[in-house]
């Protein structure tokens, strides 16, 4: 295994450290976002669902197969030249959700947290695995995964704005502690293995020459971002 890519541990060091730390006051944390305005919890309801798993899916899905339908009916170079560039950054994107979609789910299975609804009952660290429940699957979040797997998917292509897309996964994160769906530790786990999975993918397509090259260190890099962008 080369070394930028046994280097991604950093990312499961990192998950396992935030979750370590953020574990004891997730009940806090927990009742102090869901105490806080009205207008801050309705705005957070508002955009929490914007990480769900299933229309990332269907888009990308479905942009995939007019991409593949275009390159095969044209007979123009430069239409199909951008169809195939098309369908491959759909696939990207399909495969980084299905994948951490797939992960995700496992994981919940597995673990069988107890969400903050049932605080009362459970407590914050109540584990009832393989229940196959809602209700026992608090950790990691779902919508954390995505939205990290989502942004981080733009950031491997983007790096330019990466800042922006960390913003965004970290308010669908955020907003999953405030709904009162998640503790904090959920979301840090979920985020980070959503960006996991990214960075994963965007190997397997830089080996094959598919949207990302290898750059000069060995880590995937847009083909078409100039090293002065990849740097930042």
């Amino acid at each position: 295994m080369n070394q930028p890519l046994a280097s991604t541990a950093w990312i499961f060091l990192t998950t396992l450290v935030l979750v370590l730390a953020l574990v004891p006051f997730d009940p806090q944390l927990s009742q102090w976002a869901q105490d806080l305005p009205e207008e801050i919890v309705a705005f957070n309801r508002t955009i929490t669902d914007f990480g769900t798993f299933a229309w990332m899916i269907y888009t990308s899905t479905f942009l995939l197969l007019v991409a593949y339908i275009a390159r095969r009916a044209s007979h123009h170079d430069t239409v199909r030249h951008r169809a195939r560039s098309a369908r491959n950054l759909s696939a990207y994107f399909l495969l980084t959700i299905g994948t951490a979609s797939v992960l995700v789910h496992g994981l919940k299975f597995l673990i069988g947290r107890a969400r903050p609804e049932l605080f009362a009952d459970y407590g914050a660290y109540s584990l009832t695995p393989f229940t196959g429940e809602r209700l026992f699957e608090s950790f990691p979040s779902g919508h954390s995964m995505a939205a990290g797997a989502l942004f981080g998917a733009f950031a491997m292509l983007m790096p330019q704005l990466r800042p922006v897309f960390l913003i965004l996964a970290l308010a669908i994160g955020v907003s999953r502690v405030i709904v009162g769906a998640h503790y904090p530790s959920d979301v840090a786990a979920g985020l980070l293995l959503g960006l996991w999975v990214a960075i994963m993918i965007a190997f397997v397509f830089a080996r094959q020459d598919w949207l990302f090259r290898l750059d000069a260190g060995g880590w995937p890099a847009p083909k078409n971002a100039s090293p002065h962008q990849v740097d930042k």
